[in-house]
């Protein structure tokens, strides 16, 4: 082991069923250090993390905090290690106070048994100064931001003295002065030598933050390098083994017949219309409005997939009955197998197991699972708010591609995106929202840039 290692995880190996997770993965995590870990979906990130924080135990391989073989048999184990997960989907208590989710299960006491609360507060400020923040300690945490929400997770975090913090797509939900504060954080918990996992499928972010990056794919690890060793482009071609020339592809602008319009704009055939705002903008509220009536949405043959796959997604259900949702009453038995596992097939739907639930599949998979979905009920227009969010680049691609191809078919599409690059690569024209309305219109006949967007949307 390593004079500076944290932590090593060796020869990790692990199954679910048929699947291979993870194939003999060897990771090393130094103390002061961020170590960035990227991969497509399905690569095996989140399994990695999860026997590393004590969700699932490895089948073989050893895990080695300091200079200690340990064995989580629960994230509790981890944590008493020093070991702490921070999933995307942060888990707070949002009526109780930033003190009480701060020491959560960890409360100060006094006399009977009863809560110290002064203590608590005091305590609660104190990692919270740590990380340099103010924030009252008395406030309910359902009254802060989505950023400020994070920070107490990660003051929770320190409450329980983390040696090895596991960041799990930390900035995917931030602005950029949010995910500034947030590296400044972690710039002060490297000085305090906690070693730090940062996993995201920003790779501009995992060059700038990281002091080593590994990349995974299909289950080990490919390579491990430092990042000035590496670009965007070196990362990509590692993940997938291919670069994703989908960005650059030329359009026609070839238009055919409105599909779909009211005073804001129309959408016609052939036609994809990229909407582009800050936080708050109204993107979404402008889909749902287009949408309208479920029902009657699915008989004017408009789909709609939301930004939280879980208001998208029965996720006790089968990846087969999800799919098959809009079309109930019109394809059934053997017709409807048939269709489902042709869309499996057509949209990479990993594992090709239309059993299993669907919240047993990856964010990428689930997001091809919505887009299946409307693609079984002869759908016209689609509506896609933040499409490729929390997913890989070899995904993102996939559903790149995907969107394409259900234009070329006579389809139309208006999606949402809160990454400019990706909504000026895609669209054929962009309307930039402020407060719900529209402000300005891109059109690749004209100015249509990165600058221009930003300006556009107020520098």
């Amino acid at each position: 082991m390593a004079a500076d290692a944290l932590a090593v995880l060796s020869h990790i190996s692990k199954r679910f069923g048929a699947t291979r997770a993870l194939d003999d993965v060897t990771f090393t995590l130094a103390a002061g250090a961020v170590h960035g870990l990227v991969g497509e979906n399905g690569a095996g990130k989140s399994t990695l993390i999860k026997i590393l924080s004590g969700v699932h135990a490895p089948d073989s391989g050893t895990i080695q905090i300091a200079d200690k073989i340990c064995r989580f048999d629960s994230p509790r184990d981890a944590i008493a290690a020093g070991v702490v997960l921070i999933p995307q989907e942060m888990r707070v208590v949002p009526a109780a106070t930033v003190a009480e989710n701060v020491m959560l299960g960890q409360e100060p006491t006094r006399g009977l048994g009863m809560i110290d609360t002064r203590r608590m507060n005091a305590t609660a400020s104190a990692l919270l100064a740590r990380l340099s923040i103010a924030i009252d300690p008395r406030v309910r945490v359902d009254r802060l931001g989505l950023a400020e929400r994070q920070l107490v997770v990660i003051a929770r975090a320190l409450a329980h003295e983390a040696k090895i913090l596991v960041l799990d797509e930390p900035t995917a939900a931030l602005e950029a002065r949010e995910v500034a504060r947030l590296f400044e954080v972690i710039a002060g918990l490297k000085r305090d030598g906690v070693g730090i996992v940062f996993i995201s499928h920003r790779l501009d972010e995992v060059l700038a933050i990281s002091d080593r990056i590994t990349v995974m794919r299909d289950g080990r690890v490919v390579d491990t390098l430092q990042p000035s060793a590496a670009d965007k482009e070196r990362l990509i071609q590692l993940m997938t083994g291919r670069d994703l020339e989908e960005l650059r592809r030329p359009h026609a602008l070839d238009f055919g017949a409105p599909l779909l319009g009211d005073n804001r704009l129309v959408l016609r055939e052939r036609e994809i219309i990229g909407l582009a705002g800050l936080l708050g903008s109204g993107a979404t509220a402008l889909l749902k409005s287009l949408y309208g009536d479920p029902a009657t949405a699915i008989g004017r043959r408009i789909g709609f997939v939301p930004g939280e796959r879980a208001q998208g997604l029965v996720m006790g259900m089968s990846v087969r009955d999800n799919i098959a949702l809009p079309s109930l009453g019109r394809v059934a038995g053997r017709a409807l197998d048939g269709l489902v596992a042709k869309l499996m097939d057509a949209l990479d739907i990993r594992p090709r197991d239309p059993a299993r639930p669907v919240r047993e599949l990856s964010g990428g998979n689930q997001q091809k699972v919505m887009f299946a979905r409307w693609l079984a009920g002869n759908t016209r227009v689609l509506l896609l708010d933040e499409p490729t969010h929390g997913i890989d680049v070899g995904a993102k691609a996939q559903i790149h591609r995907l969107i394409r191809k259900f234009a070329d078919d006579n389809g139309g599409v208006v999606f949402a995106s809160s990454e400019m690059i990706e909504v000026l690569s895609i669209a054929d024209a962009v309307l930039v929202l402020k407060a719900g309305d529209i402000t300005a219109r891109l059109d690749r006949t004209g100015d249509y840039t990165e600058r221009a967007l930003r300006a556009a949307l107020g520098g």
